[in-house]
């Protein structure tokens, strides 16, 4: 045990008969692949050395295990633990079978009170372990943000990137009519001035108004219907051309004009009005679309923010608004409801714009998530004269007395496997104390209400 306590450097300048006494209360242990001999969040019971085989070490983030490290033989654990009196961090367990030897956590303590040497070599390891397991963790946080931010932005350009491409491909059927039917004039032997009157039909019918408000489905079906037997009566297919014509208020008057200056070429000049029509319609669709991805687009930029520095002034506002577009695909699974209440005169202020936004997507997706897919989400900005207070509310199920008191605890999570952003609420209100602010559960009941408070001069200097 002597030898295997001199392999460790931590006990280089340990006399021999200080560490004899830690020796004699040595116990070996075989694990088995997959057992834990470190628990996360659990005391430190002893110290351990790991003598054959491979240790992770793990915490569970966004709802599962993650492995954030990994240590061969020879390593130890628990010399922190068992100086700070804090928790473990991560849970150690085996990666297939090992070997460690356990010595009594009593006997190092009184060890560490002892001899300096080991006190000052266990009190260096705090800082540099601590700040190595959480940016390990913080890495994969990002991971599991990005992936879960990125699926969704995905599902948010695929629809109107597929729209646009559906548009595309019968607009370019549209235009090939228009083209046809030219040829379809001449051949039919239509003069010049019963094609004047056919492009007077045509400009008519492309000046009224496209509409945007709702229309009455079953009067639209009846007024096909009616289209549809009348242009059958001339002969031509009122299945195919009643709608296009019917959807820009079309009648049978009008029908009846066209095929008087038409004659002989009467379904090649319906043909030649519902393709404008159509073509039209298309138009408008593809310019939504397009409209649809710039706006996304735009919004992944200001949500980033890209091309720009680190610090800024930043206007909250916008961060806010692009965050909900960004998080648009959950909003709309359901019914819910954003109420805003923007002071119009709200600061900017110097902050690093992307963290800001981070935290607006923990809070926005928390409250996303509590409302369950039918509630209002609630969101109200105002100022004094030295700070920026972002309220974000929900009329959701509230947050259990037992919850609200460890929800800023680190990895603390009550989502399953698989949900949520990734980020923690203790690491959001890293972001924002880093910015000489506050974020605080102002009321866990419902209606609950998250505050954020920031300096509108931004963070002091370091």
């Amino acid at each position: 045990m002597i030898d295997v306590l001199r392999q460790v450097d931590l006990f280089d300048d340990v006399p021999e008969d200080a560490l004899a006494r830690l020796a004699g209360t040595g116990v070996e242990r075989r694990l088995e692949p997959g057992e834990f001999i470190v628990a996360l969040g659990e005391p430190a019971a002893a110290f351990i050395v790991l003598v054959e085989g491979r240790l992770a070490w793990t915490r569970v983030i966004a709802g599962e295990e993650t492995v954030l490290a990994t240590r061969g033989p020879i390593t130890y654990a628990g010399a922190v633990n068992l100086l700070t009196g804090e928790p473990s961090a991560a849970g150690g367990r085996s990666e297939g079978e090992s070997l460690v030897v356990l010595f009594d956590a009593g006997v190092f303590q009184e060890l560490l009170r002892s001899e300096p040497s080991l006190m000052r070599r266990v009190a260096a390891l705090i800082a540099p372990l601590s700040q190595g397991v959480e940016a390990a963790a913080r890495q994969r946080e990002k991971l599991v943000a990005l992936g879960t931010l990125s699926a969704g932005l995905a599902h948010e350009l695929n629809n109107p990137a597929a729209a646009a491409r559906r548009t595309a491909t019968e607009l370019a059927r549209s235009l090939a009519t228009l083209q046809d039917t030219i040829g379809h004039f001449v051949s039919s032997g239509v003069e010049r001035v019963e094609a004047e009157q056919l492009v007077a039909l045509q400009q008519a019918a492309l000046a009224r108004p496209l509409g945007d408000e709702p229309r009455d489905a079953v009067a639209a079906a009846d007024r096909e219907d009616a289209l549809g037997a009348h242009l059958d009566g001339y002969g031509v297919e009122g299945w195919r051309l009643a709608e296009p014509l019917a959807a820009a208020d079309l009648d049978s008057a009008w029908v009846d004009a066209i095929a008087a200056s038409a004659g002989p070429a009467l379904a090649a000049a319906l043909d030649w009005v519902a393709a404008s029509l159509t073509a039209r319609g298309l138009v408008a669709e593809l310019h939504d679309s397009t409209a649809r991805i710039s706006e996304i687009v735009g919004a992944v930029k200001e949500y980033t923010y890209m091309d720009r520095g680190d610090m800024q002034e930043v206007d909250l506002h916008h961060g806010l608004e692009s965050t909900l577009v960004i998080l648009g695909h959950k909003l709309r699974q359901g019914t819910v409801r954003i109420e805003r209440d923007y002071a119009t005169d709200l600061p900017h202020t110097n902050a690093r714009g992307s963290e800001l936004n981070q935290v607006w997507t923990n809070l926005l997706d928390n409250a996303i998530d509590a409302v369950a897919g039918d509630g209002t989400i609630t969101i109200r900005t105002c100022s004094t004269p030295t700070e920026i207070l972002v309220e974000i509310g929900d009329d959701g199920h509230g947050i259990p007395p037992e919850v609200a008191a460890r929800i800023f605890e680190p990895f603390y999570t009550t989502k399953g496997v698989g949900s949520g952003t990734g980020l923690g609420l203790d690491i959001a209100r890293r972001i924002v104390v880093g910015h000489g602010g506050d974020l605080r559960l102002d009321s866990p009941a419902a209606p609950t209400r998250f505050e954020v408070r920031l300096p509108i001069a931004g963070p002091a200097p370091s």
